[in-house]
């Protein structure tokens, strides 16, 4: 999924439907001149609904449409004939999607299950047909019951991706890299920070034809949970994804204090975050030579202890494989 191509942010205007209005109507055939009201009701307004659908990744179909209205409800007829109720309208969105009212910013709902659904706005109650107001004292009521209108409302859709594996890292520390390489995906890459801008998703081919998803998440920097660069875009997507994995650069001046500011980051930003399994890897190894690949596999047990860790190098694909190996684990410790 090229980054273009990845909306987790969108706005869109949605109506229910109107219910039909009762039917005023007097009961006339051969033989019977003066038959009592069969006025039947209307039919019911229709329905906005939100509904789950695994197989998108994005919220790119609402780029181009934002305007989503569901059917009226037809009108009763005669003979105590309810109108047809007006069609739903679903609106198909990724798992992970959060749903908010613009104007308010209350949380409506959260789509995580596949086929899951949400009633976003109900239709207009139908109104009911004149037979409904017949009694001894009023024998042929000439009325009936208008339907109800719709309701309209401006939704806020938000997506947090769903995914097994989040890449966490600081700009420029070769996430994109080495999702090209673990994946099919082909993420922007260049030699400059904040290279990505959306969070990019592919799929790991692992052992016995078994597969994870992996997620490329844009480059955290310091200050993040405070909003500080697009912080908070970037952090809300780290909140599903299963396993994280700190990316750190050989190239970087303290590994160690730099996997603190960003765990420090994500923990600020959300504390339920301290709770999720997570590794670490020293990727661009492909920089060291073989005596200063040993000594940063020192530094690194000294520095991360029983925490699972790794040197990678996405160029040269050295330990990619142990790396699969050590996330699948991950994946599927519970």
């Amino acid at each position: 999924m090229t980054e273009g191509n990845f909306v987790d942010y969108v706005k869109l205007f949605i109506s229910s439907g109107n219910g039909g209005k009762g039917s005023i109507h007097l009961h006339r055939e051969k033989y019977i001149t003066k038959g009592g009201p069969d006025g039947g009701d209307g039919g019911r307004g229709g329905h906005v609904i939100a509904r789950g659908n695994p197989n998108l990744w994005t919220l790119y179909t609402f780029k181009f449409k934002k305007h989503f209205s569901a059917g009226h409800g037809e009108h009763g007829s005669k003979n105590r004939s309810s109108g047809a109720q007006g069609e739903d309208i679903f609106i198909d969105v990724p798992l992970g999607t959060l749903i908010k009212s613009t104007e308010t910013g209350e949380l409506i709902g959260e789509i995580t299950e596949k086929g899951q659904e949400i009633i976003l706005l109900e239709g207009g109650l139908g109104g009911r047909g004149n037979w409904h107001f017949k009694s001894s004292t009023r024998q042929t009521p000439r009325y009936a019951q208008p339907g109800i209108k719709g309701q309209e409302l401006q939704i806020t859709l938000e997506l947090k991706v769903l995914a097994d594996v989040g890449l966490v890292g600081f700009p420029n520390a070769g996430k994109s890299t080495l999702l090209s390489v673990l994946t099919s995906a082909k993420p922007k890459i260049a030699d400059y920070e904040f290279t990505t801008l959306k969070p990019n998703l592919g799929i790991v081919e692992y052992r016995d034809y078994r597969s994870f998803v992996m997620a490329d998440i844009p480059g955290i920097i310091e200050g993040a949970a405070e909003g500080k660069g697009l912080g908070h875009y970037f952090l809300r997507h780290i909140e599903r994804n299963a396993v994280l994995l700190y990316l750190i650069p050989a190239d970087a001046a303290d590994i160690k204090k730099e996997f603190d500011i960003l765990r420090n980051e994500l923990i600020a930003f959300n504390p339920e975050l301290i709770d999720k399994n997570f590794m670490i890897v020293l990727s661009k190894c492909d920089l060291l030579d073989d005596e200063l690949k040993a000594e940063y596999a020192i530094e690194m047990k000294e520095a991360f202890g029983d925490i699972p860790h790794l040197m990678i190098s996405s160029v040269s694909q050295m330990g990619t494989m142990d790396l699969k190996d050590a996330l699948w684990q991950l994946i599927n410790e519970d």
